[in-house]
């Protein structure tokens, strides 16, 4: 998964299969399947016709959670779910993207980040006007579609030194960078994809302050499309039933807030009158009960109010 992010297959030799909690540990002599790690989740698939469910690394080695063993010795054929891979690809690739301009800006650095099945979270220690994050999230969509090739290197020990990358840590041993060509140089274990035009589109959908700083709710490349289809099916369905255009459905919305609003202020007057009436009607009376359909809570209350003024006794009102 390091040499080739997008081979999808392998051959390997089974070495151990221990039972496990729920099922079976299985440890290959190779693997296509990317462990969980830097906040990127495992690739999940089959070895031969048995599902992988989760893959992690252990002590160096990485090991396969089955729900079925597989015999030591065994030769398997190892298959990723690629939609699965390339859309975790995408979205890592373009958190990177948005991290490398924030901390171009500003030098804030991305101190949190989780690829969740829907959205990416990205924790910044530092704020960030909505304007700014406008303009940085126009500036990467152009980076994506002037694809430009993604680098990564293992530099040696005394090359660190003099290079300026992103790191949550400090670092030791040999380091993974990633590089986005006049962009962003970052420290990262993760898959990513070959050049930026794979991204294909990147979208900050929120954006709220976090401790001293701010969490950003973003998504890249095929989420995107999902969340503008979602988004205009549901503009859409609203559009029809207001009799507005697409693009006028907000305009639509006030307009009826608007009249809500006045017909909220007639109703509240006709209550009012309904308890007058009802306050007069029992002036002098001992206890009273009264039913009264289609009264909100307030109403109710309001009643009980009214005629407990005029009343002698105690009001009921259901």
């Amino acid at each position: 998964f390091y040499k080739d992010s997008h081979q999808t297959t392998c051959q390997a030799k089974v070495l151990a299969c221990r039972e496990v909690k729920k099922g079976y540990e299985i440890l290959l002599d190779q693997t296509v399947f990317y462990p969980e790690g830097g906040g990127q989740p495992c690739d999940i698939g089959t070895m031969n016709r048995v599902e992988v469910m989760d893959v992690q690394e252990k002590d160096g080695e990485i090991w396969h959670r089955t729900r079925e063993a597989i015999q030591e010795g065994t030769e398997v054929t190892c298959r990723i779910d690629w939609e699965r891979r390339f859309d975790l690809m995408q979205q890592h690739s373009g958190e990177h993207l948005i991290s490398g301009l924030i901390h171009e800006k500003y030098g804030y650095n991305n101190v949190g980040f989780h690829m969740g099945s829907e959205t990416i979270t990205l924790d910044v220690d530092g704020e960030v006007p909505e304007a700014v994050l406008k303009e940085i999230e126009a500036k990467a969509n152009q980076y994506v579609w002037e694809n430009h090739p993604i680098e990564i290197t293992h530099p040696s020990e005394e090359e660190l030194k003099t290079l300026p990358y992103r790191s949550k840590k400090e670092l030791t041993g040999q380091v993974r960078l990633v590089r986005f060509p006049g962009s962003d140089l970052c420290a990262c274990c993760g898959t990513h994809v070959t050049h930026t035009g794979e991204i294909g589109a990147v979208k900050i959908l929120t954006v709220e302050n976090f401790h001293e700083g701010i969490r950003l709710t973003m998504i890249c490349g095929k989420r995107v499309m999902d969340y503008l289809n979602m988004v205009n099916d549901q503009n859409r369905q609203v559009s029809v039933k207001l009799s507005a255009k697409i693009g006028e459905t907000a305009v639509a919305v006030g307009r009826l807030q608007d009249e809500n609003f006045r017909l909220k202020g007639q109703v509240a007057h006709v209550v009012d009158e309904l308890c007058r009436a009802e306050a007069d009607r029992w002036e002098g009376e001992g206890s009273v009960l009264l039913f009264h359909d289609g009264l909100e809570a307030d109403q109710v209350r309001k009643m009980a109010d009214a005629v407990m003024q005029k009343c002698s006794g105690c009001c009921a009102v259901f």
